[in-house]
């Protein structure tokens, strides 16, 4: 079996506290990717992807939980109003209640996050096509119809 250099691994699979570097991706990134592979222009692109976002945004503000199938759930969740401490000062400081957003893992990105990177990679080479099964999304009183969402360009 040829040693881990050998491999061709992209940044973007490498598992945190492994010994390559990570990347950030930007949105710029993304539009580019997604542009390239369904064909469309750039702009076209940036404009749906921002119009999801905001969407995104709209709803949690409105106290609303999103629910991406396989891929994972967005809800707000509020924190209580509580004391702290200044660790430089140790002076008691009041932090008020507030608002966040929470993330809970779907099983799709469950599954890819906990492969080794080189079987992530092979994985993540065409992941719509992992979605666009109606046999892996079938759940009880799922239906396929509604729940696949066939990508431009995909076999379906």
């Amino acid at each position: 079996m040829p040693d881990s250099e050998s491999f061709d691994i992209p940044d973007l699979l490498q598992l945190p506290g492994s010994e390559m570097k990570t990347k950030t991706i930007t949105k710029k990134d993304l539009v580019d990717r997604i542009a390239e592979q369904s064909g469309n222009k750039r702009v076209v692109v940036k404009t749906i992807i921002q119009q999801f976002l905001n969407e995104i945004i709209k709803e949690l503000s409105a106290g609303n939980r999103l629910e991406f199938r396989d891929f994972g759930v967005f809800e707000v969740r509020s924190r209580a109003a509580r004391m702290a401490q200044n660790p430089k000062t140790m002076e008691k400081v009041r932090v008020p209640s507030k608002r966040t957003v929470k993330f809970k893992v779907g099983r799709l990105m469950k599954e890819q996050l906990s492969q080794n990177p080189v079987e992530a990679s092979a994985a993540a080479t065409s992941p719509m096509q992992a979605t666009a099964d109606p046999q892996t999304l079938a759940s009880p009183g799922a239906s396929p119809a509604r729940d696949v969402i066939p990508f431009p360009g995909s076999s379906q």
